[in-house]
């Protein structure tokens, strides 16, 4: 796994050696060998993955395939399929910078851009910076676009604004944390150091996510002590200051004693909230990195998405291995949960655990098993593209 300068500047204690067994990594390799085999005989004529006949096109998926291969050992961007991979994502350039085909245009450059971080080459090297620059403008705050085909989906909004900071898909006129952190991804990725202006202006936004009444200053957190994270400060415009999940409610009890009703955090935002506060540069004393690394070992698991059962698992998988990766720790202790007096508190690899459930869901040729069709996870290209990013982070 990796051990970057984010651990440094975290003054996090660091394992160099990986937790991960020689049997774990003979599997993690035999399962990656069977999948981007697999994904090879799934490339499209025109270069893609998983492209619709008749559009729009979706670069992103084809973006989270290279990006798995080209964290292999021995692919790079020589390698002929990835190369018309690469081509593919570069068709998709628009005159604002953005990678992407009429629609979600934060998603597909977010991802794009991610993976042409990993391709040296004139041709992705300069598709980068305006990537980047195009992505900047459509973050919610004093900068972002005020004309064009996205403004609706953005604004100029102040830091009192519940959208400020945040990212959103550009269909639905408000950011959300999953599109936000995908942001993130990508500037990280391609090189924007945690103090930009980006990155700050995305914790106002991360803080209003948070269910922790001393970081979130929003009405739908007062009191709340989970820590864990929720998708958006609201659903829409017109209920910005809302809050929304996608986990329902849970009953819990204030400073007062009595009990109120709070939006339940859930795992996919969490660890995307978690890795993004690690990208920003956050110690792990700030509060805000504390409370969300409780949640997580108080609700560690790998046998679904926490707080929403089967919905987005691959999805989870895979924000899981990134965040625990750029954590640097080899081992996580796990907490009980509330209440729950039976669970034992003990340490886990939790790079062979993630191994071992990758393994069981592969299918034989090489693909993943669909367990919900939630949020595209009936689509076997983008399944398994997350399976084997999530792979790709913990067996390097």
């Amino acid at each position: 796994m990796r051990r970057t300068l984010i651990a440094a500047v975290l003054l996090i204690p660091v394992t160099l050696a990986s937790a991960i067994d020689p049997e774990h990594q003979k599997k993690a390799e035999e399962v990656l060998a069977r999948s981007i085999t697999w994904l090879r005989a799934q490339q499209g004529a025109g270069g893609g993955w998983a492209v619709p006949v008749e559009g729009p096109a979706y670069p992103a998926i084809t973006a989270l395939v290279l990006n798995g291969m080209l964290m292999q050992p021995g692919i790079d961007e020589t390698d002929p399929a990835v190369a018309r991979g690469i081509a593919f994502l570069l068709k998709n350039r628009q005159p604002d910078g953005g990678i992407y085909d009429r629609v979600l245009p934060s998603y597909n450059t977010s991802i794009a851009l991610s993976a042409l971080a990993r391709v040296n080459t004139p041709e992705a090297r300069a598709a980068i910076r305006p990537a980047q620059d195009f992505l900047r403008t459509l973050q919610f705050g004093e900068g972002a676009m005020a004309d064009g085909q996205f403004a609706s989906e953005t604004g100029r909004v102040t830091k009192e604004n519940p959208f400020y900071g945040g990212v959103g898909y550009g269909r639905s006129g408000r950011p959300d944390l999953s599109n936000l952190s995908m942001f993130l991804q990508g500037m990280h990725d391609s090189g924007v150091p945690g103090d930009d202006p980006a990155f700050q202006r995305a914790l106002v936004f991360l803080g209003r996510v948070q269910m922790l009444d001393s970081a979130n200053d929003m009405p739908y957190a007062d009191g709340s002590k989970q820590g864990g994270f929720i998708y958006s400060t609201g659903p829409n415009k017109e209920k910005a200051g809302t809050g929304q999940t996608y986990a329902g409610t849970i009953e819990e009890t204030m400073d007062d004693g009595t009990k109120v009703s709070r939006l339940r955090s859930y795992g996919s935002m969490t660890y995307a909230g978690f890795k993004s506060y690690l990208y920003a540069n956050l110690p792990r004393t700030d509060q805000r990195v504390a409370a969300a690394y409780d949640w997580i070992r108080a609700n560690y698991t790998l046998v679904e998405n926490p707080g929403t059962g089967t919905d987005g698992l691959y999805y989870y998988l895979v924000t899981f291995a990134r965040a625990l990766d750029a954590l640097g720790e080899p081992t996580i202790t796990v907490l009980p949960a509330p209440g729950d007096t039976n669970r034992t508190v003990v340490p886990h690899d939790w790079a062979n655990d993630l191994i071992d459930r990758l393994a069981e869901l592969q299918n034989p040729d090489g693909s993943f098993r669909s367990v919900d069709d939630r949020w595209m996870e009936n689509n076997p290209v983008l399944i398994t593209a997350y399976a084997v990013l999530a792979l790709e982070h913990v067996a390097r």
